[in-house]
């Protein structure tokens, strides 16, 4: 359900998450609009939505007029500027403080003060994103998992100048989404990425002493703990660069 406050949706970077992103806000009826520093990745995400609203419609699970109305709703943004009428800003580019700080700094000079800037970060300080942008307390975290359509969780991160009312606004329009909102405080990891990295860790430092074969490894914590996923390939949908950049391990 599109929260009419939030009306026109602005999704930065075309990856993976945010393709999934991009999809979730237009099949909650939000008109998206996508950017990417790279305009043919744009062209690329959304023919990647449309293959897999492609496949539900041959499935069955979803109306082909409900995946064509929900294409429509996807637009292709060719500067930032583009994204000057957005009520809504969540971006999902380069997990590297210094292309997130230079890039909220950007959106803060081209969108109107009301604008809600969000970051996607799995666990990068919102407060030093929004360290740059004039009007802090607008600016949140808005972490997603991956798949973003499947999955239910987003994390609703709060800095140390984000107000209770953008809080509540974000977890009201994820609400709306049919997604769960969580609140945290900006905390290395926030709750989830905190709590696991030692659970992928442990697993890493296993196969490094040989304790036991990968898939042996995935397949103890899968069937013996009732995990859905073993611990390495968990990691490897997530996407090693992001598991292993020295900032959020620490090694």
């Amino acid at each position: 359900m599109m929260t009419t406050s939030l009306a026109t949706v602005a999704v930065i970077g075309s990856g993976t998450m945010g393709a999934g992103i991009a999809e979730v806000a237009a099949a909650a009826g939000h008109p998206v609009r996508i950017f990417d520093i790279n305009p043919k990745a744009v062209d690329l995400a959304i023919e990647g939505i449309a293959g897999r609203l492609a496949s539900r419609v041959a499935r069955g699970k979803l109306a082909s007029e409900q995946a064509d109305a929900l294409l429509a709703r996807l637009h292709p943004a060719h500067d930032l500027a583009a994204l000057a009428d957005a009520d809504l800003v969540i971006e999902a580019a380069s997990e590297r403080l210094e292309v997130k700080t230079a890039l909220f700094a950007q959106l803060a000079a081209i969108c109107a003060p009301s604008t809600l800037l969000t970051s996607n970060t799995s666990s990068i300080s919102i407060t030093a994103i929004a360290a740059g942008v004039k009007n802090p307390e607008r600016v949140a975290g808005l972490h997603f998992f991956n798949p973003a359509p499947v999955m239910k969780l987003v994390e609703v991160v709060s800095g140390l100048a984000t107000s209770t009312e953008v809080v509540e606004q974000l977890c009201q329009c994820v609400s709306g989404w049919g997604k769960q909102p969580v609140r945290c405080r900006s905390t290395p990891g926030f709750i989830v990425n905190r709590v696991a990295r030692p659970f992928y860790a442990e697993a890493w430092r296993a196969l490094e002493e040989q304790v036991a074969a990968p898939e042996i490894i995935d397949a103890a914590l899968r069937d013996g703990g009732g995990f859905p996923m073993g611990p390495l390939a968990l990691t490897d949908l997530i996407g090693q660069d992001v598991n292993f950049r020295r900032d959020l391990f620490g090694v």
